[in-house]
């Protein structure tokens, strides 16, 4: 069995409003993070109508990595990393969206965190859009459900592309952009779009959701194509979240309603991927009359700007029932989702499937062959707990972590798939992006504060810290 590539990008994952803090420092302006409460498994986290006095915003401090990050990357360093994931913080940069000048502080800020990170040899690999776009936008223009937000996206690009052209080669334009196939979901079409429920009529928000998403992949393509021209040595992906549909059974109606769910979710690769609609996608959109706002000039766009790797986030699986769902087998996120009773699942009733990794690569694989994939989340949130003597024993997480880096080297290996790399979600501790909370865990790092803010917001090394290290050293022979 042939080995992996010696410059395979083993390394870790965050996200700017789950570990920055500072969320009014250096002329930062309010995100859609930033207005939106803490939960927890049982209770949702709540979008509020901006920052209310009294409520608990967990973005706000998160882990202060803004001032703490020379440590971090340094910790990040001694586990050998060759690959750091984050977002630049859209308001860091432009704090409403819609100015024409950057703001010089955040730019700042970046290239000093970007500096850090190569001086450790670590590379930079950069997220433009990850859940955290300007609110003034959400109040202003609507959200994405508004076509001007592509220009103040694209500016956004371009002014950042040109500052750490010669610092950062890997960038993805929107995270998880596919969470939104969930169109039912307060969470996952603010998230993404900065769309208030609110703001849409119930009978009206797929079509909305469809608009938006138009409008995101346009934006994406441009900046594909700014960022080709400004550095030709940009590799510039998308970042879809990866859960695979399994059918409940061997019935055909149970296989083709695992069909159409994975279309339903995954057509969004497709565009950025091979720059058009799939022939499923356009029949839906017009049998179901949306009289979308796309234009000649979109699909020119989509297709000049397609993407050069596919980077993916996997956490779990679910299967689906094709019973009552109609010639089309429409998919209901929301009403779809079954549990597969041969998983294991989580304290937070995720599904544990190694396997699906190695599926949904070569899912991938067959429909965009020769795409290089980037594995740029996987991970285990769990409760750790601190023992008398400072040590925290997650072995649970190792072997979380072991079971899927083997079913990812299975499919480089076996399948022949390219990887560029496998980088652990949350690597440090931070916010929880689904329920707002601190002790739904990640991290190789602990960081010692808990949902209630309680904390002195020191770290400390897990065992999983000094496994993952001989792992990266190893090229992930030692597992």
């Amino acid at each position: 069995m042939k080995e992996l590539n010696s410059n395979f990008l083993w390394g870790g994952s965050v996200a700017a409003n789950q570990v920055e803090g500072a969320w009014q420092t250096g002329g930062k302006g309010v995100s859609i993070a930033d207005v939106m409460t803490g939960g927890n498994k049982d209770t949702p986290r709540q979008i509020t109508n901006g920052v209310l006095p009294g409520a608990t915003y967990p973005s706000h401090e998160a882990i202060d990595f803004f001032d703490r990050y020379p440590d971090d990357i340094q910790l990040l360093s001694q586990m050998h990393f060759k690959a750091f994931r984050t977002s630049i913080a859209w308001t860091r940069i432009f704090p409403n969206g819609d100015e024409q000048t950057p703001n010089e502080a955040g730019l700042a800020f970046y290239d000093h965190l970007f500096d850090e990170c190569l001086k450790y040899g670590i590379e930079p690999i950069v997220t433009l859009s990850h859940f955290e776009m300007p609110y003034h936008l959400v109040e202003k223009y609507g959200g994405w459900s508004n076509r001007k937000l592509i220009d103040f996206y694209v500016r956004f690009c371009k002014t950042v592309f040109n500052r750490y052209k010669t610092k950062v080669t890997y960038w993805m334009t929107f995270n998880e952009i596919n969470n939104q196939a969930n169109y039912k979901s307060d969470f996952a079409i603010f998230t993404n779009s900065g769309i208030l429920s609110s703001s849409v009529a119930t009978d009206d928000r797929e079509r909305i959701v469809y608009q938006a998403s138009h409008y995101e992949l346009v934006a994406s393509a441009l900046a594909v194509q700014i960022g080709h021209e400004i550095n030709p040595a940009f590799q510039i992906g998308c970042m879809v979240s990866m859960i695979p549909i399994y059918p409940k059974s061997s019935r055909p109606e149970d296989i083709m309603k695992a069909e159409r769910a994975m279309q339903s979710r995954y057509w969004y690769a497709d565009v950025h991927v091979n720059g058009h609609y799939p022939a499923w996608w356009q029949q839906f959109v017009q049998a179901h009359h949306f009289d979308l706002d796309i234009t000649s000039e979109d699909l020119q766009t989509l297709a000049a700007g397609t993407v050069d790797y596919i980077g993916i986030s996997y956490y779990m699986s679910y299967v689906v029932s094709g019973a009552g769902s109609g010639d089309d087998y429409h998919y209901d996120e929301a009403a779809d989702f079954k549990s597969n009773q041969y998983l294991p699942t989580s304290n937070w009733g995720w599904q544990i499937d190694p396997t699906g990794l190695r599926y949904v690569m070569n899912w991938l694989q067959d429909r965009f062959p020769q795409m290089p994939q980037f594995i740029v989340e996987n991970g285990l949130g769990a409760v750790d707990t601190v023992a008398k003597n400072g040590q925290i024993n997650d072995t649970y997480r190792i072997n979380y972590l072991r079971d899927h880096i083997k079913q990812m080297k299975l499919a480089a290996q076996v399948d022949g798939i390219q990887v560029l790399g496998y980088l652990v979600w949350g690597c440090i501790d931070l916010v929880s992006a689904g329920t707002g909370e601190m002790s739904k865990r990640y991290g190789l790092i602990y960081v010692d504060k808990d949902d209630q803010g309680r904390g002195t917001l020191n770290r400390s090394k897990k065992a999983s810290f000094d496994w993952y290290r001989q792992v990266i050293m190893s090229n992930g022979d030692d597992l």
